[in-house]
C-alpha cells in the first residue's frame, strides 16, 4: 500500500469523476464555444457573487495572471514573505509583468492591515516603485494551511481602497478554508477584486485552476492567458472534472482535516517529534528533534512506501486528501511507531 502524503495534488479523479468527464458535451475553447467550460466559469462566478470567470491549465497561470492585469512594469505588489506568488512561481512576478515584490514578515504566510499600510510607497516619490497590488494567500501553503480571519482581510481590504491598490486573493485552497470556518463563497467575492480557485488540490481534479473577477479583468485576463500559452481547445473534459469536484466534494475536506488533526495527535507522542505546528486544516508541518537525521527518517518511510517532503529549514511536510484513507492512517501510524532513534 503506497501513502503519498506529499501533496493534495497527487489525487486521482474518482471512478465516478471519470465517468463525468468522458460525458462531457466539449467545443472549441480558443473560441469560447465549449460548453461545459462555459458552465463551469458561470458556475464559479455565480457561487462567488463575482460578475465572470475564466478557466485556466494552472494555478501559477491564474495568478500570474491576476498579477499582469493589475499592474505595469516597475510596479510593486505586497504579499508575505511566504506567499506563492513569491516562492514557488519561478519569480514569474517579476519575468510576466516586470514587478517587485515588497515582502511582509508575516505569522504563518499571513499579515495586518498595520503591515500593509506601512509597505505601501509614496506614489509621488520617484524615485520607489509605485505599489499597486495586494496579494493573499488563503490557506497559507508555507504556513502549514493556515486559514486568515476574515475580520482582517476586511481591513486590508479598507487599505487597498485608500490607496488605490487592487486586491487578489490566491485561494489554491480557500475551499479548504471556507469548510473549516465555515464561511461562504461570497464573503470572499465581495471582498476581492480577483480570485484564483485551484480545482486540482483537495478538491481533486486532475487539471484546473479558475480566475474569477470583473467583466472587464476576465476580459483583460483572456488576453493574458493567450499570451502565456494557456488557451485550450476542448478542455470541456478538465472542465467537467471541476465541476464534478465542485458538487461532490467540497463538504468532504472536513475528512482531511480530521484524518491530519489525527496525525498530529500520534506525532505529538513521539519521542524523535519536537514541535507540530498549528493544525488547522489538511496541510501538517512538523520538525524532527535535533538529534534525528531528517534524510534517514525520509529513507525509513520510503521503505515503507509512505512519502512526505522537506521544506528546508528542518519543516517536514505532509498532506492529507481524498486519497488518502483510514486504512491508510492506521498503516501511518504503526510505521511513526516503529521508527527509532
Amino acid at each position: 500500500m503506497e501513502i503519498n502524503l506529499i501533496s493534495d495534488t497527487v489525487t486521482k479523479p474518482t471512478r465516478e469523476m471519470l465517468s463525468f468527464m468522458m460525458e462531457a458535451e466539449v467545443g472549441d475553447d480558443v473560441f469560447m464555444a465549449d460548453p461545459t467550460v462555459i458552465k463551469l466559469q458561470e458556475k464559479l462566478a455565480k457561487m462567488f457573487g463575482m460578475q465572470d470567470a475564466l478557466f485556466f491549465p494552472s494555478g501559477t497561470m491564474a495568478n500570474q495572471t491576476a498579477i499582469k492585469l493589475h499592474t505595469k512594469p516597475a510596479d510593486q505588489l505586497i504579499c508575505d514573505k511566504w506567499a506563492h506568488v513569491y516562492n514557488y512561481e519561478g519569480g514569474g512576478a517579476a519575468f510576466n509583468s516586470g514587478v517587485s515584490c515588497s515582502l511582509i514578515d508575516g505569522s504563518r504566510g499571513m499579515f495586518r492591515a498595520e503591515q500593509v499600510k506601512y509597505a505601501v510607497h509614496d506614489p509621488e516619490n520617484i524615485h520607489i516603485p509605485e505599489t499597486t497590488l495586494v496579494a493573499v494567500e488563503n490557506t497559507t501553503n508555507k504556513g502549514g494551511g493556515a486559514c486568515w480571519d476574515y475580520n482582517e482581510l476586511i481591513k486590508i481590504k479598507n487599505v487597498c481602497n485608500e490607496y488605490n491598490m487592487a486586491y487578489h486573493l490566491d485561494g489554491a485552497r480557500l475551499f479548504n478554508a471556507m469548510v473549516e470556518k465555515n464561511e461562504t463563497p461570497k464573503d470572499y467575492g465581495k471582498l476581492f477584486d480577483t480570485i484564483s480557485i485551484c480545482l486540482s488540490k483537495g478538491l481533486g481534479a486532475p487539471v484546473g485552476s479558475v480566475l474569477l473577477g470583473s467583466k472587464e479583468h476576465i476580459k483583460k485576463a483572456l488576453r493574458i492567458r493567450k499570451l502565456f500559452g494557456g488557451a485550450m481547445r476542448q478542455c470541456g473534459y478538465l472542465a467537467a472534472a471541476g465541476i464534478y469536484a465542485l458538487d461532490h466534494h467540497i463538504m468532504r475536506l472536513k475528512e482531511d482535516h480530521l484524518r491530519a488533526k489525527k496525525i498530529g495527535e500520534i506525532l505529538s507522542g513521539l519521542s524523535y517529534v519536537s514541535n507540530i505546528e498549528k493544525i488547522e486544516t489538511n496541510i501538517l508541518i512538523f520538525n524532527l528533534d535535533k538529534s534525528v537525521s531528517e534524510n534517514e527518517f525520509i529513507e525509513f518511510l520510503n521503505k515503507h512506501s509512505i512519502y512526505l517532503i522537506s521544506m528546508g529549514e528542518g519543516k517536514l511536510r505532509l498532506v492529507t486528501h481524498l486519497d488518502f484513507t483510514d486504512k491508510m492512517l492506521d498503516k501511518l501510524e504503526q510505521v511513526l511507531k516503529k521508527f527509532k532513534v
